[in-house]
């Protein structure tokens, strides 16, 4: 480099790392000042070797570049390389493709949701197949949204199906492909990236509902998945990081060094009791900010993708579904909080009296002493409603805001909903108001156990008012562009469960699945649960007498071939026709009924589950066994697939394979004294004696009132010799389950070796009054009165 004229040259420098040194020369020792240096020149050369080009700024600031950015980016690329290859890690897409039959397809990707949920408490969505290359006569419609949009707790008979039916019959002419994409416990964080993706499968429809997991699902102020309440910018970034597989091993690490979820297993709704909020707690206003981003970035999704939009409000069960919890005001002075509990104790007397009147002034004064106090709200609206008072749809509004665990849209979210529709109102999006509409049509103009079987999650005649609406809209847009209908009257109920194979079986099977949940936590704490409970057993009732009549199970056997026949490839009508005939013991038919389904539908955990459980129950373990495998591969998180496989691996006499799996489920669901019972049974068969009786009263610890591992424990004990120990556990049966014949005898065979044969004889003539038929009983009580006469 030239040096200005004048100018002192530049000394040489030295690169070491980030950091620059001056070289400076030295005069040698033997030099004498004045005297020229010899010359000192390599062999062969004349002149003295060129000094080192300085480095110039740009190339310094270069490798500063690549020190600091590239080199660790290409660290980071090979680790991430690395994860991959030796295959750690899940794939993050919502949609899988998979090729079969010659054409592509797309699937549900079973691993989607470790991006917001702890492994063991994965949620999924139903399983769905649809062409890559959509047919040009077919209407595609996703639906977008959680459990009550899913279908929950019988997708098969879900409001999207009713719309589907309905379509159906109103456009003969057009192929309607509903896609539900819903799934359990997801909120707008979830749906999100959902959305984006559906973006690209040509969907026709988007109907999006979606509103009641806000505040409990990921990120949300009441969550237990993880982070609480986040701004939307950090629940974005934690996302995306997971996209790459070293986000998601810094992630599992993180939550298995932080403890992050202290469930092993999904535990419902119980799960979120001990994080209630309070109606003022400032978090709440970050998850209505998130949920109103997220929403328009979901409808412009939508609307870019070319998709027409329905864009539902929410609507919940407020009449007949008191809050899940109250919080009081902990600053309230000492007098009021005692004034406030006399007013409210006061007001719950009267009410219990149908003094409606006088309750209602006493709840009154409670609600101005701590207005935050949800039940106060909730109990002064049923007495305003018996007192036909048009103040009670307010009174219960307030009740489900202020509602501490926050399981149900609020006012604000619905709000939100409308603020976003009407922003984008003429973009090709229309407005689905089902709170509106839902409630219109209810006694009192509010929704509640007419629509609703609990707080969120639709009846049967819920399910067929919101699918109608639903498809009203679909028709209003079809005719805009074109499509005319062939008539213009809607599917009556009937004919819609005739379409989708809803007989009184399955209606049955849907009832006692509610009632199991309505014993679980926090329903069951609600104050009406047990009224709420004893109408749905009523229900059942009357449908086992319907059942019962001439020709029911002939005719309901006819309506669902009939509905095969008009839709053949339709999975879950074999889904109803295989629990119709299992309900009616026609077991080929139901092993037939679920192998179609595991034909239609590939990687369905249903199918396989059901398949594989009943080809075991049927003395086909060997044949069971795969499928149980294939539905423990795909959701390893629930312990219902490994306790199946076991079962089958325990009939095959595989013991220690049996023993694993019921290890698994054990692991996943701890507390559950069944399976602790169950992998007892398994160290029987391995003669591990001791650690079987261990585990059978570990089972009793957990519950004493599980009566079968009482009496597995009291075989144990009477084999080990222990017969006074075994008595004592076959009574603690027969105290728990006074029908349990098995007990009955060996009791009796227990006393007979004390020489107790009167006892004895009691036990086996009890056997004998409930199975008159059993031979064991026969042979013992005559062995017994045999001993007992006197000797000849």
């Amino acid at each position: 480099m030239r040096q200005p004229a004048g100018s002192r040259p530049k000394i040489p420098v030295r690169w070491i790392g980030s950091f620059e040194t001056e070289t400076v020369k030295r005069r040698p020792n033997n030099e004498k000042p004045g005297r020229k240096p010899e010359k000192n020149f390599p062999p062969g050369k004349t002149t003295p070797p060129s000094p080192a080009a300085p480095l110039s700024t740009g190339r310094k600031w270069l490798f500063r570049f690549i020190a600091l950015f590239v080199v660790p980016l290409l660290l980071l690329g090979g680790a991430e390389a690395g994860l991959r290859l030796a295959g750690y890690g899940y794939p993050t897409g919502f949609f899988k493709k998979i090729h079969r039959d010659g054409k592509d397809y797309f699937i549900n990707n079973e691993h989607f949701t470790l991006r917001f949920f702890p492994p063991q408490l994965a949620r999924w969505p139903d399983p769905f197949l649809i062409p890559a290359v959509k047919s040009p006569d077919t209407v595609r419609i996703f639906i977008f949204g959680e459990s009550a949009a899913m279908g929950d707790l019988q997708p098969a008979y879900g409001a999207g199906r009713f719309m589907e039916v309905q379509l159906r019959e109103r456009f003969p002419g057009k192929k309607f492909e509903v896609v539900n994409l819903g799934i359990t416990a997801i909120n707008s964080h979830v749906i999100l990236p959902i959305a984006r993706e559906a973006a690209r499968h040509d969907g026709d429809f988007w109907v999006i509902y979606m509103g009641n997991n806000e505040m409990v699902g990921p990120f949300g102020t009441a969550t237990v998945f993880g982070a609480q309440a986040l701004p939307r910018q950090a629940a974005q970034l934690n996302i995306e990081i997971q996209r790459a597989r070293l986000g998601q091993l810094l992630v599992a690490a993180l939550r298995q060094s932080g403890g992050n979820s202290k469930n092993t297993s999904w535990g419902g709704m119980e799960m979120f009791l001990g994080n209630r909020v309070a109606p003022d707690d400032r978090r709440k206003e970050t998850v209505y900010r998130n949920f109103e981003a997220n929403l328009r970035d979901i409808v412009r999704a939508g609307l870019n993708s070319g998709a027409n939009v329905i864009l539902s409000t929410v609507s919940v069960n407020l009449k007949d579904s008191p809050p899940f919890a109250s919080l009081a005001n902990s600053n309230l002075p000492a007098a009021d909080r005692a004034q406030f509990d006399r007013d409210f104790a006061g007001g719950k007397l009267f009410q219990s009296q149908s003094n409606f009147l006088a309750a209602a002034e006493q709840f009154t004064r409670a609600a101005k002493l701590d207005p935050q106090f949800a039940e106060a709200h909730f109990r002064l609206a049923q007495c305003e409603l018996a007192l036909t008072n048009a103040a009670a749809r307010e009174q219960f509004q307030i009740a489900c805001d202020d509602d501490a665990l926050p399981f149900r849209a609020d006012s604000r979210i619905n709000a939100i909903i409308r603020r976003v529709a009407q922003r984008y109102a003429g973009e090709r999006l229309a407005l689905g108001d089902a709170e509106r509409e839902l409630a219109a049509g209810s006694p009192a103009g509010i929704a509640g156990e007419n629509i609703f079987f609990e707080h969120v999650h639709f009846n049967f005649n819920g399910n067929y008012r919101l699918g109608k609406l639903w498809a009203e809209q679909v028709a209003q847009s079809l005719a805009a562009a074109g499509v005319n209908p062939a008539g213009s009257n809607w599917l009556s109920p009937e004919a819609c469960d005739r379409a989708l194979g809803l007989t009184i079986w399955n209606r049955q099977f849907g009832l006692q699945a509610r009632i199991l949940r309505l014993g679980e936590l926090p329903l069951s704490t609600q104050f009406n649960n047990s009224e709420r409970i004893r109408k749905l057993q009523d229900e059942v009732l009357q449908l086992r007498r319907l059942e019962a009549q001439p020709g029911a199970a002939q005719r309901a056997r006819e309506d669902l071939i009939a509905a095969l026949a008009r839709a053949p490839s339709d999975k879950y009508l074999y889904e109803g026709l295989a629990n119709f005939c299992e309900a009616s013991h026609d077991w080929p038919g139901a092993l037939a009924a679920y192998r179609r389904m595991t034909e239609l539908m590939p990687a369905d955990f249903y199918a396989c589950l059901q398949l594989g459980r009943l080809l075991g129950e049927q003395g086909q373990p060997a044949e069971g066994e795969p499928f149980l495998e294939e539905a423990a591969h795909l959701r390893p998180s629930l312990p219902t697939g490994w306790l199946e496989l076991g079962s089958v691996m325990l009939a095959r006499e595989k013991y220690a394979a049996a023993l694993d799996c019921l290890k698994h489920a054990m692991q996943l669901r701890p507390q559950d004294p069944s399976y602790v019972c169950s992998a007892g049974r398994m160290l029987v068969k391995l003669n591990r004696h001791a650690e079987a009786m261990a585990d059978f009263r570990r089972s009793i610890q957990l519950d004493p009132g599980y009566w079968q591992a009482h009496f597995e424990l009291a075989d144990e004990l009477n084999a080990a010799n222990q017969p006074e120990e075994a008595a004592r556990e076959y009574t603690a049966v027969l105290n728990i389950n006074p029908r349990h014949v098995p007990s009955h005898i060996k009791l009796g065979l227990v006393l007979v070796r004390f020489n107790r044969l009167d006892e004895a004889v009691a036990c086996f003539q009890n056997a004998l009054k409930i199975e008159p038929d059993n031979r064991i009983a026969q042979e013992c009580l005559a062995s017994a009165l045999a001993r007992k006469a006197p000797p000849r």
